[in-house]
């Protein structure tokens, strides 16, 4: 692959417009403010990150994760641009390379769109509804590949439809993106009938031909036998975009499980402090002294800013001792697995600690728990409502559904994915909401 291909401006829905010029922003600064005054990009601020939605500590929604997200993954492709022009490929000054950091920024913003209420677990819920739930009976009536895509319903694949796909009455093109832009979120760029060992992709069946074209255009690899499931490397900027989510969502959640009192404060300083050698660690302990940081919280804030700023250098050199093998399409891993030992053991510490302590602690698994109950009982109940039309009661459900969703096509398809769609929009308070509402658990008058 090479970076004046990869790096493309034309907008999806609207390539024959392309040469022409609206105003003195960027095209990839557009995609940026696109995003930022959007509606789902909005309704992020009420969808759990990891801990339940703040009360009277505030810690991080998708919304502020996002946003986070987006500030290092800024740092991340600046850096990367400037220094592989100056150490490496100094005929990209000057082009559309230069502006990869707003790029992996925007992708950062977009990362979590598709995410359903209630994070992993609403994804699950959407899961199992079809392999363990009623919707089992549908197994026939549906092709195999759009089984595929709603049994092992992803995040990332849905986020790539909401950014793609035509709404009714929406324009061609969805949120009508830059080709990069949208290429650097799909961090799995597989069909669900070919997904990575995680069991992740990237795309649903409905936006299989969309992606296509954007490889092609982009000279992104494919690396599936003809007439087999699509299978692509990656666009080389979902790295960078990986990078900050990794480093944002671990260290950040190590933040958050202090405040909550998960944490002890001695236990995530030192978590912190592993991250630098001895010098370094006593050069920050000092600081510590000489700012006249006292508070504990602030004492962490400024520990987090250290490791953050730590990992970024990091992944930037990793990006450039591996930039061969990532336009090649042949890195395995994630930029993470490639930092210096040092780093990466502490990381591999923080994780591990995570898993066991933060993930599994009781106000996770609490939202975690009643977010699937919800998310199921939605499922059901408005599956059951496009099943049978006809019913008095599922015309007062499907009443609820907005026009942008097809929820009234002849094709069962088209209406189950207009169900998935309603529902994985869903903010937690709304999603709760309609719940309580269809339960009778709740009246709009009490």
């Amino acid at each position: 692959m090479n970076w004046n291909q990869l790096i493309s401006n034309k907008r999806l829905g609207q390539e024959h417009r392309h040469i022409e010029r609206h105003d003195d922003r960027t095209e990839f600064k557009r995609d940026y403010d696109r995003l930022i005054f959007s509606a789902p990009f909005r309704r992020l601020q009420n969808k759990t990150q990891v801990f339940p939605l703040p009360g009277s500590v505030f810690v991080h929604n998708r919304l502020t994760h996002s946003l986070e997200v987006a500030s290092v993954g800024m740092s991340l492709g600046n850096d990367v641009a400037a220094r592989i022009i100056k150490e490496k490929r100094p005929e990209l000054s000057g082009t559309l390379f230069e502006e990869i950091g707003q790029i992996v920024s925007t992708a950062c913003l977009a990362h979590d769109l598709g995410n359903p209420p209630f994070g992993h677990s609403g994804e699950k819920a959407i899961q199992t509804f079809f392999t363990e739930g009623s919707g089992r009976s549908l197994r026939n009536q549906v092709s195999e590949a759009f089984w595929a895509d709603i049994t092992h319903f992803e995040g990332n694949a849905n986020g790539f439809r909401l950014l793609t796909h035509q709404f009714k009455g929406r324009r061609p093109g969805g949120f009508v993106m830059t080709y990069s832009t949208i290429a650097s979120i799909v961090k799995y760029p597989y069909s669900s009938l070919a997904p990575s060992k995680k069991g992740k992709f990237g795309f649903f069946v409905s936006e299989q031909e969309t992606f296509q074209r954007l490889a092609d255009e982009m000279g992104i690899i494919c690396i599936s036998d003809p007439g087999q499931p699509l299978r692509f490397v990656r666009h080389p900027l979902v790295y960078l975009v990986e990078a900050a989510d990794d480093i944002c969502y671990e260290i950040m959640d190590l933040e958050d499980a202090h405040k909550l009192k998960i944490l002890s404060y001695e236990v995530v300083s030192q978590l912190m402090l592993d991250f630098f050698d001895e010098q370094t660690q006593q050069h920050i302990l000092q600081r510590i002294v000489d700012e006249h940081l006292t508070d504990r919280n602030e004492q962490i804030v400024y520990l987090r800013a250290c490791v953050i700023g730590k990992l970024e250098n990091e992944c930037v050199k990793a990006f450039i001792n591996h930039e061969d093998e990532i336009l090649a399409g042949t890195f395995k891993g994630s930029l993470i697995d490639h930092i210096s030992p040092r780093q990466h053991e502490a990381y591999k510490r923080c994780s591990k600690l995570s898993v066991e302590q933060v993930y599994k602690s009781r106000p996770v698994l609490d939202v975690e728990l009643s977010g699937y109950q919800i998310m199921a009982t939605l499922m059901e109940k408005m599956t059951e409502a496009v099943m049978n039309p006809q019913r008095y009661y599922s015309q007062q459900l499907i009443g609820r559904v907005s026009s942008q969703y097809d929820i009234n096509a002849a094709d069962l398809q088209t209406r189950l994915m207009a169900v998935i769609d309603y529902i994985s929009g869903m903010t937690d308070v709304y999603a709760l909401d309609v719940y309580q509402k269809i339960n009778g658990i709740s009246l709009p008058i009490v």
